[in-house]
């Protein structure tokens, strides 16, 4: 995730606009699990996925190409096809399979440990917590073990497998990729999502899946919503955050989805939860405040490009 701040010449935005923007990558990625839930009702997990991504990297890539950007090296392309199976098929797609048997909002409360993953991939590769990241880092953990211990999320094992690798998947792809040659934000988002659709489409085959029937329009609708809002609206409202907000504060979203997926479920969805998913659901997010909140303390006020790897929500 990228720790870019401001640059200091640039005019500030205004409050507004800022507003705006938060709230797309607040209420777009926040509603994607439940739009999952929609889709899944015609489209398989991982055909889902294939279709979802393949539209929406191959519009961004277009449009990136036509106004200009280069395309990915022969390297980075390699680069991207090795990214896009932790930040695609194993975040992404294990998030499709598990909606299969588990709410939407469960889904978010567990994709929100990502951080905290991401916390041990960096300290594993040299990049050691301060004291008061080693704090989140545990009252996060404290959640995750919570929400794995009972509740909706242990009686299914499919859905805490997929909930407990996604999550992983993630941050350690996010980790790695900021050592690699990728493209510029945008262009690497649209490789991702191309050469993960490739991914999710093998796993599809694989797990034997096929569409058996003509899907409702509904859960068409939801795809293109997965493929439009989510992919395309939120991630840009996400990189222009990157340009022009602190990082703690384009960063928010690590713990605002997850309550508005919750309440997207509850008043749209009719999904329920237990006293016990929203505890945890609230040990986790308060560890990760608390780990946000120190990297942007002790983030230096440099100005580097914001990170070229995917920083799209699991969902």
């Amino acid at each position: 995730m990228s720790t870019a701040a401001p640059h200091a010449d640039r005019a500030a935005p205004g409050a507004l606009a800022v507003a705006f923007a938060l709230a797309s990558v607040y209420i777009l990625w926040g509603s994607t699990y439940l739009a999952i839930r929609f889709a899944l009702v015609s489209y398989p997990p991982f055909l889902l996925g294939a279709g979802r991504m393949f539209l929406a990297g191959l519009i961004m890539y277009v449009v990136l190409r036509a106004r200009g950007v280069a395309s990915p090296t022969a390297k980075q392309w390699r680069t991207l096809w090795v990214l896009s199976i932790w930040m695609v098929l194993l975040s992404n797609g294990l998030v499709n399979l598990a909606e299969t048997e588990v709410g939407s909002g469960l889904a978010a409360i567990a994709v929100a440990s990502m951080p905290l993953f991401a916390g041990v991939f960096a300290m594993l590769r040299g990049r050691h917590p301060s004291k008061i990241e080693w704090v989140g880092l545990i009252i996060g953990f404290l959640g995750v073990l919570w929400l794995n211990a009972g509740g909706e999320l242990s009686s299914s094992t499919l859905g805490l497998v997929c909930l407990v690798i996604a999550p992983i998947a993630w941050a350690w792809g996010s980790i790695w990729s900021r050592d690699q040659d990728l493209p510029q934000p945008f262009m690497s988002a649209a490789g991702q999502m191309l050469t993960g659709s490739v991914w999710m489409l093998i796993a599809a085959l694989i797990h034997g899946e096929r569409i058996t029937q003509m899907p409702t329009l509904s859960a068409t609708g939801a795809m293109l919503y997965l493929v439009v809002a989510g992919s395309i609206f939120g991630f840009t409202a996400y990189i222009w955050l990157l340009h022009h907000v602190r990082p703690a504060l384009a960063t928010s979203y690590a713990y605002v989805n997850p309550p508005i997926a919750v309440v997207f479920g509850a008043l749209i969805g009719g999904e329920h939860f237990t006293a016990h998913d929203l505890g945890a659901m609230a040990v986790i997010l308060v560890g990760v405040v608390i780990i946000t909140l120190a990297k942007a303390r002790a983030a230096k006020p440099a100005v580097p490009a914001p990170s070229a790897s995917s920083s799209e929500p699991a969902a």
